[in-house]
C-alpha cells in the first residue's frame, strides 16, 4: 500500500495554551471557553454557557449560547456559536479537524467567497492530532443547511455552480496556495489516496446491501478491487494535469453547504480542503445535485455555465468545454467511491446518491475511460 504524508503540522497560533484541546464534549464549559478565547481576546469572560444541540458524526458539532462580558461583546463575538472538533471517539487516524483549523487560521481571511466566520482556530499535534474551531452559528443568518437530497431544479443547480465557480476563482492560480506547507495537494495525500482503505469496513457493509447491489455493476460485486483500480487511475490522471490549481472544498456535496436567504451558497465544511484542479469539486457537486433525468438533460449546459462563471471570476488558463467534458466523465468515479463508503447514520442518505453516480458512470463509460 502506498503511503502519503499526513498534514504538515504548523505551530499552534496560541503558544500560551499549554493544556490539550478537549477530546470529550463534557470538557466544554464556560470556564474552558474563557481560558481558550482569552488567548485571542485577552480579558474575555464567558459568564454563562448554554448547550443548544450536540451533533456527533464524522466529527462533532456543539451549538451553544454564551453570555460574554464587555470584552467579548466589543470583540464582536456573537452570542450563538458552534464549536467543531473530534469528540466522536473514532477517526483519530485522520487529521481532518487539524486541517480545517489550519484552513480557518491561514486561508479563510484571504477568501472572497463566503464561508463561516471563525472566532478561534487551534490544533494539537501528537499521535492523535486534534483540531478545534469556534464558528458563528449559521442559523442566525436565516438560511438553511443543505442536504444531499435537496431538489433545486436545473436553474437552482446553475446558480449553485456559479457560486462554486466563484469559490474556485477566488484563489485561482494564486501563489498563496503554494505558500501553505500544510495545504495538501488533491489526490496526493494519505486521506485522499487511501480513503477506500480507511473506509473499507463501511464499503464492505454497503456492497452486501441488496438495495446497493441493484445499483452498482455486477462486475464490482464480483471484484470490489475494481473500484480501487479505477481510483488509482484517477490519481494518475490528476498528477498528469498542468492547468492552474485553485482552492478546493474537497468534499463538495450539498450537505456541506449553507443556503443563504437569497439562494446563494456558503461552503461550510473544510475538513478535506485541498489545492488542485476543480473537477473533483465540480463533478461531485453537480452529479450529486441532479436527478438522473435532470443530469442527462442538462449536464453539458451546466458545465458550460460553470466554466463561464469561472472565467468571469478572473480565472486564467481554464480548459475548454470539450476538455472539461472529458475530465468530468472520468471524475464520476470519485463520487462512486465516496458514496459507497457513506453510512446513513452520519446524516446524508446514500442510496439515491449511489444511484446517481453509478448510473452516471455507466452513461459516461467511466470505467473504460479509466482503463478498468
Amino acid at each position: 500500500m502506498t503511503e502519503f504524508a499526513r498534514t504538515i503540522s504548523m505551530p499552534s497560533p496560541y503558544p500560551a495554551r499549554t493544556e490539550a484541546l478537549p477530546w470529550q464534549v463534557g470538557e466544554i464549559t464556560a470556564e474552558w471557553l474563557t481560558r481558550t478565547l482569552g488567548y485571542r481576546y485577552p480579558g474575555l469572560v464567558a459568564e454563562a454557557l448554554t448547550v443548544n444541540q450536540f451533533i456527533d458524526s464524522h466529527t462533532s458539532k456543539l451549538r451553544i449560547s454564551v453570555d460574554f462580558n464587555e470584552v467579548g461583546r466589543n470583540a464582536g463575538i456573537p452570542r450563538n456559536l458552534c464549536i467543531k472538533s473530534n469528540w466522536s471517539g473514532d477517526f483519530a487516524d485522520v487529521d481532518i479537524c487539524e486541517l480545517e483549523a489550519h484552513f480557518y487560521h491561514f486561508l479563510r481571511p484571504h477568501m472572497t467567497a463566503p464561508a463561516p466566520r471563525c472566532y478561534y482556530a487551534d490544533w494539537d499535534v501528537g499521535e492523535k492530532t486534534q483540531g478545534l474551531i469556534i464558528l458563528e452559528d449559521l442559523t442566525d443568518l436565516g438560511g438553511r443547511f443543505g442536504h444531499s437530497l435537496d431538489r433545486n431544479g436545473i436553474d437552482g443547480v446553475a446558480i449553485a455552480l456559479e457560486d462554486l465557480a466563484g469559490m474556485h476563482a477566488s484563489l485561482w492560480g494564486s501563489p498563496l496556495l503554494d505558500q501553505q506547507p500544510w495545504l495538501p495537494t488533491s489526490m496526493s495525500t494519505h486521506v485522499d489516496n487511501n480513503q477506500m482503505r480507511i473506509m473499507h469496513r463501511f464499503i464492505e457493509k454497503n456492497l452486501a446491501d441488496p438495495d446497493i447491489q441493484r445499483i452498482v455493476p455486477a462486475a464490482l460485486i464480483e471484484d470490489p478491487a475494481k473500484l480501487q483500480r479505477g481510483f488509482d487511475a484517477l490519481i494518475e490522471l490528476e498528477a498528469s494535469q498542468t492547468s492552474p490549481r485553485c482552492l478546493l472544498l474537497g468534499d463538495c456535496h450539498q450537505g456541506n453547504t449553507f443556503v443563504m436567504p437569497d439562494g446563494h451558497r456558503m461552503w461550510i465544511d473544510w475538513q478535506l480542503v485541498r489545492k488542485g484542479r476543480p473537477w473533483r469539486d465540480l463533478t461531485y457537486f453537480m452529479i450529486g445535485c441532479l436527478s438522473v433525468e435532470e443530469r442527462r438533460a442538462s449536464e453539458r449546459d451546466l458545465l458550460a455555465t460553470y466554466r463561464a462563471a469561472l472565467v468571469a471570476g478572473g480565472a486564467q488558463g481554464v480548459p475548454g468545454n470539450e476538455e472539461i467534458w472529458g475530465l468530468y466523465r472520468r471524475w464520476v468515479l470519485y463520487g462512486m467511491q465516496a458514496w459507497i463508503a457513506n453510512m446513513d447514520i452520519w446524516g446524508q442518505v446514500g442510496l439515491p446518491m449511489n444511484e446517481r453516480f453509478f448510473t452516471a458512470g455507466n452513461d459516461h463509460d467511466t470505467w473504460r475511460l479509466l482503463g478498468v
